[in-house]
């Protein structure tokens, strides 16, 4: 039986041809790197986060691994906590040790590429109760992995647990583990959003989890409205490159907060189909309609060619050239935890932006 093959939309391609992977080599030998800047390294606040039950709290653990709170589920985005990444090592310690992660009702997939998806990092979060949710066509290989409470979920399916509505959302990009599974599990990003008070616990939501035929939809215009005072819609971007699906899930969604990539862009002749430029990144963040973005895929892995600086010193340019008020850009370090109280976000460090939710 032939293997099902994935595409982006409108069929963009990131394929790159054999004579383009040397080019890029060659080009690397003479670029010369300034990486004496490093992600600040800020103390979590382990005491909070096990605690708290009622605020919408995002924790950088570093790359595109967030732990979140939200409406009472405590979530992992792409877990790793990986110490290399091919013959890389990290840049900077995780946020917080894995040990230390309070009990996890979800961890979210957005595609399979190692820097996304290290299954010795799942190994050590998952409990029995923890929900993984991965793109379709990946579920049989996390099953075959060991991981059997696992929902799988095309573009605009969508699931709820306890109070808090899951869609999967589409993303441009590509997926491979091995030589011979290119795109044969799909890629994308996650939005979650209130749909009614919480009335279980974290752990009851993620028990009573909807199946897929109950809880999955090819969505329309999404319908669901935010409650006065309760969490913001989060738009987890995933891995992409810029594409015109930020306007469409804008469209769809009243999004509040959005974890947005902004490095691996360089060169961009190579990257361009795969990795938003911090340009792109904050196109395509005013196109989505987001009222706050949250940097991320910077500073953990040296996947390409540009520095953790480089891509905030871009994106800092950038945002004043467009007029975005600095407030609304929240650059966290790792360990940083963004505090959401109601409809004001309120950091750690206790400056207060004058953003309202």
């Amino acid at each position: 039986m032939p293997k099902i093959r994935y595409n982006n939309i409108d069929n963009v391609s990131t394929d790159k041809t054999l004579k383009e992977f040397k080019q890029w080599r060659e080009q690397r030998r003479s670029k010369v790197k300034d990486y004496s800047y490093t992600v600040p390294k800020h103390p979590p606040e382990l005491d909070y986060l096990h605690a708290n039950r009622d605020d919408t709290s995002i924790t950088w653990i570093g790359h595109s691994t967030f732990f979140i709170q939200y409406y009472g589920l405590n979530i992992v985005t792409d877990p790793v906590w990986a110490e290399k990444m091919g013959f890389q090592r990290r840049l900077g310690a995780p946020g917080i040790p894995i040990q230390d992660i309070p009990p996890l009702d979800v961890i979210l997939i957005s595609h399979s590429h190692y820097d996304h998806l290290h299954l010795a990092s799942l190994r050590k979060l998952i409990t029995a109760k923890t929900l993984l949710i991965v793109p379709d066509g990946l579920k049989r290989k996390m099953i075959r992995k060991g991981f059997h409470r696992c929902q799988e979920m095309k573009w605009w399916d969508h699931m709820t647990l306890g109070g808090v509505k899951i869609t999967f959302v589409p993303a441009q990009h590509w997926t491979r583990r091995t030589l011979f599974d290119t795109n044969t599990s799909h890629w994308g990003g996650y939005v979650l959003e209130p749909i009614h008070p919480a009335t279980t616990s974290a752990a009851e939501s993620a028990a009573t989890a909807s199946s897929q035929d109950e809880s999955s939809t090819e969505s329309g215009k999404n319908e669901t409205s935010k409650t006065s005072g309760g969490p913001p819609v989060l738009y987890f971007v995933g891995d992409t490159g810029y594409f015109q699906g930020f306007k469409t899930i804008g469209e769809r969604f009243d999004i509040g907060v959005t974890l947005m990539p902004i490095g691996a862009y360089d060169p961009e002749w190579f990257m361009t189909s795969q990795h938003v430029t911090p340009e792109e990144a904050l196109q395509g963040f005013v196109e989505s309609g987001s009222q706050l973005m949250v940097p991320m895929h910077y500073g953990t892995f040296k996947l390409a060619d540009d520095t953790p600086k480089e891509a905030l010193d871009r994106l800092e340019v950038e945002r004043e050239r467009l007029g975005i008020g600095k407030e609304r850009i929240q650059v966290l370090g790792h360990g940083e935890t963004l505090r959401i109280r109601h409809e004001k976000v309120n950091r750690t460090n206790k400056r207060k932006p004058n953003m309202l939710m």
